[in-house]
């Protein structure tokens, strides 16, 4: 054990961590407990992390642990938002890595229950929700680690993965899927069927991203790490990933991400299915389309969500 934190501490100096220093004026103590009070759980983290497999597996799980309650409180998060950001958001890589630790360390144990076997990380149990939430019975699951805030409604069935945040008075419809890290907004409508994918890996690439009262339609998917802006629609059966492109008719311009960013869908952005030709090689001889969001307005305050999708979707 005592090798283990050597080693720790050694990746710390390293990373130019602070080591055997305090913050404030405090009585003395053993030196493991004031190394333990001036390591903030960041550090702590990203030490551990550096170290590899060969860490201290019990030091492992308790910052895991530590972390897993603050994810749960919705004190950290994976990604937040950042208005120095050219997307307005940040991400918070220790977190991510924090997050691996507990897949890392964790054992697999039987979490069978209710005559249904189930095998999964010891590290990785299922969330309990506070009041204000509503997990309709019928096979849903949300791991500890995943933030529900105030209000919050999943129907069945449906999954909520660790180091996701979920806005309050959001709905997730059944068979819906947030995914790893992925964040989405307060009053957000996430229809049936919509797969908001997880970013863990690379734990330095954006997650997922869904904006406060934005409407995800049925058999959507959001991948690679989208962000899509607060009050757009992404209409029934649309697919957006980190590189697709995006053709905006009221602008008249092509959407692209930038190199090393994510793709951002607009404020109040309505995305419907769409698709382009194939303009060269057999596929031109062929007459083959390929498949294309498309905005096709944007919304105001005027025209009501719903009424609005329909009349584009028909």
């Amino acid at each position: 054990r005592q090798a283990s934190k050597d080693k720790v501490l050694a990746v710390m100096r390293e990373l130019g961590l602070p080591v055997g220093q305090t913050a404030t004026a405090s009585p003395p103590a053993a030196a493991d407990d004031q190394e333990g009070r001036v390591m903030s759980l960041k550090d702590t983290i990203e030490a551990i992390f550096a170290a590899g497999p060969g860490a201290d597996r019990d030091e492992a799980r308790e910052a895991f642990a530590r972390l897993q309650q603050q994810l749960s409180a919705g004190e950290v998060r994976s990604a937040e938002p950042d208005d120095a950001s050219p997307t307005g958001w940040r991400v918070n890589t220790w977190v991510k890595q924090g997050i691996l630790l507990g897949f890392r360390f964790g054992d697999n144990v039987d979490l069978s229950m209710g005559g249904w076997p189930f095998y999964d990380k010891d590290t990785m149990p299922l969330k309990r929700p506070g009041t204000g939430v509503r997990i309709v019975p019928g096979g849903s699951s949300v791991r500890e680690g995943a933030f529900l805030g105030k209000g919050v409604i999943c129907m069945p069935p449906m999954y909520i993965n660790i180091g996701a945040y979920v806005g309050e008075g959001t709905l997730v419809d059944s068979h819906a899927l947030v995914g790893s890290c992925a964040q989405i907004g307060a009053r957000v409508h996430l229809s049936a069927g919509a797969q908001i994918g997880g970013v863990i890996e690379p734990v330095g690439a954006m997650p997922v991203i869904v904006e406060d009262e934005a409407l995800v339609g049925g058999n959507t998917g959001l991948y690679e790490g989208a962000i899509v802006k607060r009050r757009a629609v992404i209409a029934a059966g649309t697919v957006l990933t980190g590189s697709t492109p995006i053709y905006d008719l009221p602008n008249g311009r092509i959407i692209r991400p930038e190199a090393g960013q994510p793709l951002v869908i607009p404020e109040g952005a309505v995305v419907v299915p769409g698709a382009r030709s194939v303009t060269v090689g057999a596929g031109k001889d062929w007459g083959l389309s390929l498949a294309t969001p498309v905005i096709v307005k944007y919304r105001d305050d005027r025209t009501d969500t719903r009424t609005e999708l329909e009349q584009w979707i028909r």
